[in-house]
């Protein structure tokens, strides 16, 4: 599990796919969930996997942070402009703050809202926010906001991480791609 020598290792590069599939498969059930018209039980469904999702994202976002904090990646390449490795700083740091908001304003807002979560409440976790509609839609109002400014900053990561990958060819992308089996 040691850290690459141009790269990630492989526990932050498990990490990272494993939270960039779950954060993938929520968008668009929390965009359906909401939708008016939608059958009862498959909007229940909906709304079940989400919060339980969104539950096992907490904890799987903290583990990255440790995880980065305390194993650092190796430095960008040395061709790229100066400009390039602050987007992808402040890119990344965007990205941390996301999914940390998203999670967390989604925990307030059910647990505020007087709403299960399932899988916390199977395990004894108690609700940590008070029940507040006030408090509840803010939260709401949050995670919606953050929805958006994940939404933008992932494309921006996704694109450029595919102009290094398809465009540039210059690593850049396999520093966090899963590395090949060598023959």
């Amino acid at each position: 599990m040691a850290l690459g020598a141009n790269g990630y290792g492989t526990t932050a590069r498990v990490l990272h796919w494993l939270v960039a599939a779950l954060i993938l498969a929520m968008i668009p059930v929390g965009v359906i969930m909401v939708r008016e018209g939608l059958d009862r039980g498959f909007q229940d469904a909906l709304f079940i996997f989400h919060k339980n999702v969104g539950s096992l994202l907490i904890a799987l976002v903290a583990l990255r942070l440790v995880w980065r904090l305390t194993h650092p990646p190796a430095p960008l390449p040395a061709h790229l402009p100066g400009w390039q490795r602050r987007a992808a700083g402040l890119s990344h740091l965007a990205l941390y703050v996301l999914m940390v908001a998203m999670p967390l304003s989604g925990y307030v807002r059910v647990r505020a809202g007087g709403f299960p979560i399932e899988a916390l409440d199977a395990i004894g976790l108690p609700t940590l926010v008070p029940r507040s509609e006030a408090l509840a839609d803010a939260a709401s109002a949050l995670h919606q906001g953050a929805a958006w400014a994940l939404l933008a900053v992932l494309a921006l990561h996704v694109g450029a991480g595919l102009h290094h990958a398809l465009i540039l060819r210059d690593g850049v992308w396999q520093r966090i791609w899963p590395p090949r089996a060598r023959p």
